[in-house]
């Protein structure tokens, strides 16, 4: 039977051992960073790239059971070895205690230290998607480390698309899905079009010159601000911190002259790189145990909408984990934060059938 959750339910049926999950020590092993170069890589478009370096980050012994952690836009992997993510979940004791589990987590075609346009290409580069991204995080995982089935695939934002992707693109590959601040349908609504705000207005800065800058265009950082707040961060959160215009004003202020160090042409490759996300066509094609986590207040996949409880149904081992929005919570940076559905996790690896025994 589908389940639609929220927290309140879902606490009620979760048992104290992983209620006590919190109080565990976070320490865990020293993230590893390795790259593995893609020979012949050929993207969507039919372009083929003879080397395609992936980077990646892991945590744990090899020997341990494969979960695969996907980041979101602008991201890395070793981003998300941080005490809200890595330091909730990777510990002894822990949803994914690295003792136990194998943990793997790629910088996404165009992001962190894996091939990106501004290695050299800069607008040359071949214009990837997120099937080209999952392609690529399927070659490092199946030829690059020999591991032929995954416990746990696991993403947030872009990495939860790109979980939606897996689930229907290599459906015999996981025992077990969680996307999470996201929607497995095509872009649409506030989310592409502020997508497309970032994107047109690096293009229509003059100081983008076509990808052919000397410096960075002005425009992307003021562009970055506009959506992150747009898009980022919960109303209540946001009100709780700025509840007059002279405190707002500070806020924005710090973040409109904060070093920014991202560059034009790899942001907008990776906001484009979204515009023909859609595994809508193939939910029913997913096999593994699958919880999507979204939250109340995500401002780019607001639940009263309806998209993903319509579509979970298509999903026969589906179920949506929905965190009620809160002061404490941050929008659609909720997820970022694991201590909102750790337990939720630990619950899912304990059910879950081993489909690839």
């Amino acid at each position: 039977m589908r389940l639609f959750t929220t927290l309140s339910r879902s606490i009620c049926c979760i048992g104290l051992s992983l209620l006590a999950l919190a109080s565990h020590a976070t320490d865990y092993p020293a993230p590893k960073e390795a790259s593995f170069i893609a020979k012949n890589f050929r993207f969507h478009t039919g372009e083929v790239m003879p080397e395609l370096r992936i980077n990646y980050t892991t945590v744990g012994d090899p020997k341990g059971e494969p979960v695969l952690v996907l980041h979101g836009t602008t991201g890395s992997g070793i981003g998300m070895v941080n005490p809200a993510f890595a330091g909730e979940l990777f510990g002894p004791g822990q949803p994914l205690d690295a003792s136990k589990y194998f943990i793997i987590l790629p910088d996404a075609i165009g992001t962190g230290k894996t091939t990106k346009p501004s290695d050299g290409l800069r607008a040359a580069f071949p214009k990837y998607n997120y099937d080209d991204m999952v392609d690529a995080q399927h070659r490092l995982v199946t030829e690059h480390l020999g591991i032929k089935h995954l416990r746990l695939v696991i993403g947030n934002s872009m990495g939860g698309m790109q979980t939606w992707i897996w689930g229907t693109k290599y459906p015999s590959m996981m025992d077990a899905l969680v996307p999470m601040a996201s929607q497995p349908t095509e872009m649409s609504s506030r989310n592409w079009m502020l997508r497309r705000l970032i994107t047109d207005s690096i293009k229509n800065d003059p100081e983008w010159k076509g990808g052919n800058y000397t410096q960075q265009p002005r425009s992307l950082q003021f562009a970055s601000v506009y959506f992150a707040i747009a898009t980022n961060g919960g109303s209540q959160a946001l009100q709780k911190a700025a509840p007059t215009r002279e405190k707002a004003d500070q806020i924005l202020d710090q973040r409109l002259n904060a070093k920014f160090a991202g560059d034009a042409n790899d942001h907008l490759y990776q906001w484009d790189s979204s515009r023909d996300y859609n595994p809508a066509p193939g939910l029913e094609r997913i096999q593994a145990a699958l919880l999507a986590i979204n939250s109340a207040d995500d401002e780019r996949n607001p639940p009263e909408t309806g998209t993903l409880e319509r579509e979970i149904k298509r999903v026969k081992n589906g179920r949506i984990y929905l965190i009620p929005g809160s002061e404490q919570t941050a929008g659609h940076g909720t997820t970022a934060q694991a201590k909102f559905w750790k337990a939720q996790v630990a619950q899912l690896l304990q059910s879950a059938p081993r489909l690839g025994k």
